[in-house]
């Protein structure tokens, strides 16, 4: 071990094992029932379960420990109507001239378009950042690792946070991104990684009649 490596003890309970199995099972439940909506209430959501799941994600782990993300809330109504009309002009020049055949088809069934309703109507935006680099106090650049994987992961971390709290998200990537870190005034060693909408979905709000991959094709085990 490195002489200056100073663990301390774990803190952990180990479940009976009944308690545990329970619990897997209601969380499973939980999670299954998660879906992703693209029609939002303007009804508020308390600022307090937004920033309890930004901690959850925060708690992820990352390449190094060094904790490459930033989550940027935006609520201000002119921040997201600047976010809106920069991600559909993208999203329709996408559709309209990069997008591949395949790609349009592998959509179609969600029902996704140009048009992006949820960035305005949602009351909060999370748009995480990947931190590519370290700026030290002098200006000095440092080195992160693995920050693609590591800020994935804490985004799963976030989107699960969010739905055991009952609310619901869109993971939104529009192509390409830049817009959001000149709109929201970001520094240059972060690049913007997901666009999530998130509040209460909006009355009768319709999702695609889509299934999940059974187990079985998703499970491996040796």
């Amino acid at each position: 071990m490195p002489d200056d490596y100073r663990p301390i003890a774990l803190r952990w309970e180990r479940l009976d094992a009944d308690d545990a199995l329970e619990r897997s099972r209601t969380f499973l439940e939980r999670m299954q029932a998660r879906r992703s909506v693209r029609f939002f209430s303007s009804e508020p959501v308390p600022y307090e379960l937004i920033r309890n799941a930004i901690e959850i994600a925060g708690t992820a782990p990352s390449g190094a420990n060094q904790q490459p993300w930033t989550f940027v809330v935006v609520s201000d109504p002119e921040i997201k109507r600047a976010i809106r009309e920069a991600a559909e002009a993208e999203e329709r020049a996408f559709y309209e001239r990069r997008a591949p055949p395949e790609y349009k088809g592998a959509v179609k069934p969600i029902g996704t378009d140009a048009v992006k309703p949820h960035i305005t109507d949602a009351p909060y935006l999370i748009v995480v950042f990947e931190r590519a680099y370290r700026l030290d106090a002098d200006g000095t650049k440092g080195k992160h690792y693995f920050v693609k994987e590591s800020v994935g992961i804490a985004v799963g971390f976030l989107l699960t946070a969010l739905h055991v709290s009952g609310l619901y998200a869109l993971t939104h990537s529009p192509s390409p991104m830049g817009f959001l870190s000149e709109i929201l005034d970001r520094p240059p060693n972060e690049r913007p990684f997901i666009l999530i909408p998130v509040g209460y979905p909006a009355e009768d709000s319709p999702v695609p009649d889509i299934e999940r991959k059974p187990l079985d094709e998703i499970l491996v085990q040796k």
